[in-house]
C-alpha cells in the first residue's frame, strides 16, 4: 500500500479531485500555502495499491495545468528598483511524493 501526497494549485483542485474519484481512488484534500506563490495550493492525500500508483500519476499529469503568472519581486534590505519589479513565474503542475504505508485501516 502506498500514500501519494500531491501538491497542486487551487485552480486545478476540483478538476483533479473529480478525475481521481472517477477512477476509483479515495482522496482527502488539505489547503496549504507555499512560500513564494501565495495564490493557494492544495495537498491531496491518496492511498492506493502499489500497482495503481503509475495510473494515478498519469491522471494527475492529465488534469493539472501550467501557466505564467506575474508576482512581486523579492523583498530585500538592499536598495534598488529592480528588486520590487514584477517577475514572470511558471505556476502549476504538480509535485507528488509516494510513501510506504505500514498499516492501513478504514473504520
Amino acid at each position: 500500500m502506498k500514500l501519494v501526497m500531491t501538491i497542486i494549485s487551487n485552480k486545478d483542485t476540483e478538476r483533479v479531485m473529480t478525475a481521481v474519484a472517477d477512477n476509483g481512488y479515495f482522496a482527502t484534500r488539505i489547503s496549504t500555502t507555499g512560500q513564494f506563490l501565495v495564490d493557494g495550493h492544495t495537498a491531496i492525500l491518496i492511498a492506493c495499491d502499489e500497482e495503481r500508483v503509475e495510473k494515478l500519476y498519469d491522471i494527475l499529469k492529465q488534469h493539472v495545468t501550467k501557466r505564467m503568472v506575474k508576482t512581486q519581486g523579492v523583498t530585500s534590505t538592499l536598495h534598488g528598483s529592480l528588486l520590487k519589479q514584477a517577475v514572470d513565474v511558471e505556476e502549476g503542475g504538480a509535485v507528488a511524493f509516494t510513501m510506504d504505508i505500514e498499516n492501513f485501516q478504514k473504520f
